[in-house]
């Protein structure tokens, strides 16, 4: 079974910023974050107060950021608003692929704007109007409109995200999904890359989805929704 090394994975938004996604980075010594239209990620190094300052000094007033939880301490100016258990879960290297699908696009800037508007019906707030700069992401669209949808976030070495994999209500249990993921994941084969996720740990369809393609659940984590207040 291919593992997601707990070292990277326990932290995986500050080891993409500081490999795969560095350029992407805003930093202030132990903390960091993605841009603001971009991805709602941050993480910290540590678990001191400094690292927790910093990370306020990256904020707006009023803005939030997802921060795996940890032991950080309370921090002025700082709010947990709430918590978001998720599961992580890996694609091993020996899976078997089915034959590829017609009808799969690539998706570009110039279809950043349906990607936003189709991602909102399913995980509003996560999908924004840069975060397709963060990797390949893949469509189907039906008499012109994005109907379903899949791509790339998290990016470590030798492991790549899968997410935003979302299908418009009115096209949903056409195999849309299932497509897409494993396009994605003959990218990575060919790439060299492991294919991973998060899944929220209460959307069962979606788990089962994961574990019938072949996808093992590795551990768990508990994101927080971090505000600035002051």
């Amino acid at each position: 079974m291919t593992d997601l090394p707990e070292r990277l994975f326990a932290n995986p938004v500050w080891h993409a910023l500081h490999t795969r996604h560095s350029r992407f980075a805003i930093s202030a010594g132990e903390a960091c974050r993605y841009p603001a239209d971009m991805a709602p990620f941050a993480a910290i190094a540590g678990a001191g107060s400094a690292a927790m300052q910093q990370l306020h000094s990256l904020l707006s007033k009023d803005e939030s950021v997802w921060l795996v939880e940890g032991r950080f301490p309370p921090a002025p100016g700082l709010y947990v608003e709430e918590r978001l258990g998720c599961l992580q879960m890996v694609l091993p290297r020996r899976a078997a692929f089915p034959a590829p699908v017609a009808g799969i696009l690539e998706l570009e800037e110039n279809d950043a704007a349906d990607m936003v508007a189709l991602t909102a019906l399913a995980f509003p707030g996560f999908f924004r109007a840069r975060t397709y700069e963060m990797g390949s992401y893949y469509g189907v669209r039906s008499r012109g409109k994005l109907i379903a949808m899949g791509g790339e976030r998290m990016m470590l070495d030798g492991f790549s995200e899968i997410s935003g994999v979302c299908t418009h209500p009115a096209h949903r249990s056409n195999g849309h999904a299932s497509n897409l993921l494993w396009r994605l994941a003959r990218k990575h084969r060919l790439d060299g890359h492991v294919s991973w996720l998060h899944v929220v740990t209460s959307n069962r369809p979606a788990i089962d989805l994961y574990i019938r393609m072949g996808f093992i659940p590795v551990r768990e984590l508990t994101y927080c929704r971090i505000s600035r207040t002051d």
